[in-house]
């Protein structure tokens, strides 16, 4: 699976990059939790939190059906 996030990924970076961040894929365990690091400016803005749930989590879940939730870390 953690190819298929890798893959789904390279979709939503090129949004992240326009606006000065990026996405790195941190780990995907066996229950479908995704943890990945916005960096640059995405890592530090204030709707980072609505970039995660809104758009990259729907986005992964939509193309991904075993992903359970997607989280930040630091």
């Amino acid at each position: 699976m953690k190819e298929q996030v890798e893959e789904a990924l390279k979709k939503v970076r090129p949004m992240l990059q326009r606006d000065g961040g990026d996405i790195e894929l941190v780990s995907v365990d066996a229950s479908g939790v995704v943890k990945v690091r916005l960096k640059g400016a995405c890592g530090s803005c204030p709707m980072s939190t609505m970039t995660m749930k809104m758009g990259v989590e729907k986005m992964l879940k939509e193309q991904i059906p075993a992903v359970k939730e997607v989280v930040q870390v630091a």
